[in-house]
Protein backbone atom coordinates (compact mmCIF):
# COMPACT_ATOMS: atom_id res chain seq x y z
CA UNK A 1 0.00 0.00 0.00
CA UNK A 2 1.30 3.44 -0.94
CA UNK A 3 1.50 5.95 1.88
CA UNK A 4 -1.18 8.60 1.61
CA UNK A 5 1.23 11.53 1.81
CA UNK A 6 2.69 10.74 -1.62
CA UNK A 7 -0.68 10.52 -3.39
CA UNK A 8 -1.51 13.57 -5.49
CA UNK A 9 -5.17 12.73 -6.15
CA UNK A 10 -7.53 9.91 -7.04
CA UNK A 11 -10.04 9.30 -9.84
CA UNK A 12 -12.71 6.63 -10.07
CA UNK A 13 -10.25 3.89 -11.06
CA UNK A 14 -6.72 5.16 -10.36
CA UNK A 15 -4.58 7.33 -8.16
CA UNK A 16 -1.59 9.52 -9.01
CA UNK A 17 1.41 9.28 -6.72
CA UNK A 18 4.94 10.57 -6.60
CA UNK A 19 7.66 8.41 -8.09
CA UNK A 20 10.33 6.88 -5.85
CA UNK A 21 13.84 5.74 -6.67
CA UNK A 22 12.77 2.09 -6.45
CA UNK A 23 10.29 2.63 -9.31
CA UNK A 24 13.09 2.51 -11.89
CA UNK A 25 12.42 -1.14 -12.70
CA UNK A 26 8.73 -0.42 -13.32
CA UNK A 27 9.66 2.32 -15.76
CA UNK A 28 12.19 0.05 -17.47
CA UNK A 29 9.53 -2.63 -17.98
CA UNK A 30 7.10 -0.03 -19.34
CA UNK A 31 9.66 1.29 -21.83
CA UNK A 32 10.70 -2.23 -22.88
CA UNK A 33 7.42 -2.89 -24.70
CA UNK A 34 7.97 -2.10 -28.42
CA UNK A 35 4.31 -1.15 -28.89
CA UNK A 36 4.43 1.34 -26.01
CA UNK A 37 7.55 2.92 -27.53
CA UNK A 38 6.38 2.81 -31.14
CA UNK A 39 5.78 6.56 -31.48
CA UNK A 40 8.60 7.52 -29.12
CA UNK A 41 11.69 5.58 -30.17
CA UNK A 42 10.45 3.26 -32.93
CA UNK A 43 10.13 0.53 -30.34
CA UNK A 44 13.61 0.79 -28.82
CA UNK A 45 13.71 0.40 -25.00
CA UNK A 46 15.05 3.02 -22.62
CA UNK A 47 18.23 1.75 -20.88
CA UNK A 48 17.77 1.07 -17.17
CA UNK A 49 20.83 3.11 -16.21
CA UNK A 50 19.38 6.14 -17.99
CA UNK A 51 16.12 5.77 -16.08
CA UNK A 52 17.99 5.45 -12.78
CA UNK A 53 20.51 8.25 -13.35
CA UNK A 54 18.57 10.72 -15.48
CA UNK A 55 14.81 10.25 -15.40
CA UNK A 56 14.16 9.40 -11.74
CA UNK A 57 16.27 12.31 -10.36
CA UNK A 58 14.45 14.68 -12.74
CA UNK A 59 11.07 13.36 -11.63
CA UNK A 60 11.94 13.82 -7.96
CA UNK A 61 13.16 17.36 -8.55
CA UNK A 62 9.78 18.37 -9.99
CA UNK A 63 8.06 17.69 -6.65
CA UNK A 64 9.66 20.83 -5.21
CA UNK A 65 7.52 22.96 -7.53
CA UNK A 66 4.29 24.71 -6.59
CA UNK A 67 1.68 24.63 -8.00
CA UNK A 68 2.20 20.96 -8.84
CA UNK A 69 4.00 19.94 -12.00
CA UNK A 70 6.02 16.93 -13.08
CA UNK A 71 5.58 13.20 -13.62
CA UNK A 72 3.37 11.00 -11.47
CA UNK A 73 3.00 7.24 -11.35
CA UNK A 74 -0.54 6.04 -12.01
CA UNK A 75 -1.76 2.99 -10.07
CA UNK A 76 -5.07 1.16 -10.27
CA UNK A 77 -7.12 1.63 -7.11
CA UNK A 78 -8.55 -1.90 -7.04
CA UNK A 79 -5.19 -3.69 -6.76
CA UNK A 80 -2.53 -0.91 -6.65
CA UNK A 81 -1.00 -2.17 -9.92
CA UNK A 82 1.37 0.28 -11.63
CA UNK A 83 -0.18 1.15 -14.99
CA UNK A 84 2.12 3.91 -16.24
CA UNK A 85 2.49 7.63 -15.76
CA UNK A 86 1.03 11.05 -16.55
CA UNK A 87 2.90 14.33 -16.72
CA UNK A 88 2.26 18.07 -16.61
CA UNK A 89 5.39 20.08 -17.31
CA UNK A 90 6.49 23.26 -19.12
CA UNK A 91 6.20 22.61 -22.84
CA UNK A 92 9.61 22.09 -24.41
CA UNK A 93 8.76 24.21 -27.47
CA UNK A 94 6.57 26.89 -25.82
CA UNK A 95 7.69 26.91 -22.14
CA UNK A 96 4.99 29.40 -21.09
CA UNK A 97 2.44 26.65 -21.68
CA UNK A 98 2.11 23.45 -19.68
CA UNK A 99 2.27 20.20 -21.62
CA UNK A 100 0.05 17.24 -20.72
CA UNK A 101 1.29 13.73 -21.51
CA UNK A 102 1.08 10.09 -20.50
CA UNK A 103 2.51 6.62 -21.11
CA UNK A 104 0.55 3.51 -20.13
CA UNK A 105 1.19 -0.24 -20.16
CA UNK A 106 -0.32 -2.07 -23.10
CA UNK A 107 -2.28 -4.30 -20.71
CA UNK A 108 -4.50 -1.35 -19.72
CA UNK A 109 -5.08 0.07 -23.20
CA UNK A 110 -8.62 0.25 -24.55
CA UNK A 111 -10.30 0.78 -21.19
CA UNK A 112 -10.60 4.57 -21.16
CA UNK A 113 -7.92 4.96 -18.50
CA UNK A 114 -5.82 7.40 -20.54
CA UNK A 115 -8.86 9.61 -21.00
CA UNK A 116 -9.85 9.35 -17.34
CA UNK A 117 -6.41 10.27 -16.06
CA UNK A 118 -5.74 13.01 -18.61
CA UNK A 119 -9.12 14.64 -17.98
CA UNK A 120 -8.60 14.63 -14.21
CA UNK A 121 -5.12 16.14 -14.53
CA UNK A 122 -6.33 18.75 -17.00
CA UNK A 123 -9.20 19.81 -14.73
CA UNK A 124 -6.93 20.24 -11.74
CA UNK A 125 -4.33 22.13 -13.76
CA UNK A 126 -6.86 24.68 -15.01
CA UNK A 127 -9.34 24.91 -12.14
CA UNK A 128 -7.31 24.29 -8.98
CA UNK A 129 -3.67 24.99 -9.76
CA UNK A 130 -4.20 28.12 -11.84
CA UNK A 131 -2.40 27.21 -15.04
CA UNK A 132 -3.63 29.41 -17.89
CA UNK A 133 -2.93 27.24 -20.92
CA UNK A 134 -2.43 23.50 -21.42
CA UNK A 135 -1.21 21.78 -24.57
CA UNK A 136 -0.43 18.26 -25.73
CA UNK A 137 1.70 17.04 -28.62
CA UNK A 138 1.98 13.75 -30.47
CA UNK A 139 3.08 12.39 -33.81
CA UNK A 140 0.45 12.86 -36.50
CA UNK A 141 0.07 9.12 -36.98
CA UNK A 142 -0.65 8.42 -33.31
CA UNK A 143 -4.41 8.37 -33.75
CA UNK A 144 -5.12 6.82 -30.34
CA UNK A 145 -3.42 9.70 -28.50
CA UNK A 146 -5.13 12.25 -30.72
CA UNK A 147 -8.51 10.77 -29.80
CA UNK A 148 -7.66 11.05 -26.09
CA UNK A 149 -6.74 14.72 -26.56
CA UNK A 150 -10.04 15.39 -28.26
CA UNK A 151 -12.08 13.48 -25.67
CA UNK A 152 -10.67 15.53 -22.78
CA UNK A 153 -11.50 18.81 -24.51
CA UNK A 154 -8.25 19.82 -26.18
CA UNK A 155 -8.66 21.44 -29.60
CA UNK A 156 -6.42 20.99 -32.63
CA UNK A 157 -4.11 23.99 -32.88
CA UNK A 158 -1.37 23.29 -35.40
CA UNK A 159 0.73 20.81 -37.30
CA UNK A 160 4.51 20.96 -36.95
CA UNK A 161 7.65 18.86 -37.33
CA UNK A 162 9.84 17.71 -34.46
CA UNK A 163 13.49 18.56 -35.05
CA UNK A 164 16.10 15.96 -35.89
CA UNK A 165 17.63 16.59 -32.47
CA UNK A 166 14.39 15.35 -30.88
CA UNK A 167 13.93 12.30 -33.11
CA UNK A 168 17.38 11.55 -34.56
CA UNK A 169 17.36 9.22 -37.53
CA UNK A 170 13.69 9.78 -38.31
CA UNK A 171 12.65 11.16 -41.71
CA UNK A 172 10.84 14.48 -41.94
CA UNK A 173 7.61 12.66 -42.76
CA UNK A 174 8.00 10.49 -39.65
CA UNK A 175 8.60 13.60 -37.53
CA UNK A 176 5.31 15.25 -38.56
CA UNK A 177 3.35 16.03 -35.42
CA UNK A 178 0.28 17.82 -34.11
CA UNK A 179 -0.43 20.13 -31.22
CA UNK A 180 -3.71 20.38 -29.31
CA UNK A 181 -4.45 22.93 -26.60
CA UNK A 182 -6.97 24.63 -24.35
CA UNK A 183 -6.97 27.48 -21.88
CA UNK A 184 -8.59 28.41 -18.62
CA UNK A 185 -11.99 30.02 -18.81
CA UNK A 186 -12.13 33.73 -18.12
CA UNK A 187 -13.51 34.47 -14.65
CA UNK A 188 -17.18 35.39 -14.63
CA UNK A 189 -18.62 38.31 -12.74
CA UNK A 190 -22.26 39.04 -11.92
CA UNK A 191 -23.27 42.61 -12.72
CA UNK A 192 -26.61 44.12 -11.78
CA UNK A 193 -28.12 46.08 -14.61
CA UNK A 194 -30.02 49.22 -13.47
CA UNK A 195 -33.74 48.85 -14.06
CA UNK A 196 -33.44 45.15 -14.76
CA UNK A 197 -35.01 42.35 -12.77
CA UNK A 198 -32.16 39.90 -13.38
CA UNK A 199 -28.41 40.01 -12.99
CA UNK A 200 -26.16 39.44 -15.98
CA UNK A 201 -23.13 37.15 -15.80
CA UNK A 202 -20.29 38.32 -18.01
CA UNK A 203 -17.05 36.62 -18.97
CA UNK A 204 -14.26 39.12 -18.27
Amino acid sequence: MIEADVILFETERMYFRQFRAEDAQLLFELDSDPEVMRFISKGQPTPLNRIQNEFIPRFLEYYRQSPPQGFWAANLRRNHEFMGWFHLRPDRISPREMELGYRLKRSVWGRGLATEGARALLERALEEWGYARICARTLAGNLASRRVMEKVGLKFEAEFFYGENVLPGWTETERRAVKYSTQAKAPSQTIKVPGGSRAATLQL
